[in-house]
């Protein structure tokens, strides 16, 4: 067992964490300051976390109000491989680039080229999370 504080994601056990089809549970905090917790696709990409979701969603009202998050992923096929991050999201990226990186996410997850999109009139919206602490378990 290997525990790693601080470690890159470009460790590419780390990134395996990340590059395949494990979910990530993305914490944000509330108005009032207690968590909130969200299952989710996830994608990496020069050092950075990012999570794509909708304007408007409980975790991207969040992140505008205080960017600071933390997220936790498993690997599904060991379940004792584990990375947890602290980070900020550092830019909220909107328009064509999130729109087909939800398809690229689409791809990944559950193999469709399109994503079923979610209600009329969705804005895409991928939060480009920095990490700061990283913790590998392994």
């Amino acid at each position: 067992m290997t525990n790693q504080i601080n470690g890159k994601l470009s460790d590419p056990r780390i990134r395996k964490l990340f590059e395949s089809k494990n979910f990530v549970f993305l914490s944000s905090l509330m108005k009032d300051g207690s968590p909130q917790v969200t299952p989710t696709w996830v994608d990496i990409e020069n050092g950075n976390i990012l999570i794509n979701t909708a304007i408007g969603r409980i975790k991207q009202k969040n992140i505008s109000r205080d960017p600071r998050v933390a997220l936790s992923t498993v690997d599904q096929n060991n379940q004792y491989e584990m990375v947890t991050v602290r980070g900020k999201v550092i830019e909220q990226i909107t328009g064509d680039v999130a729109e087909k990186h939800i398809d690229k996410l689409s791809k990944k997850y559950i193999g469709k080229d399109k994503f079923p999109r979610g209600s009329k009139g969705e804005v895409r919206v991928i939060l480009k999370i920095k990490p700061e602490k990283i913790f590998h378990m392994n």
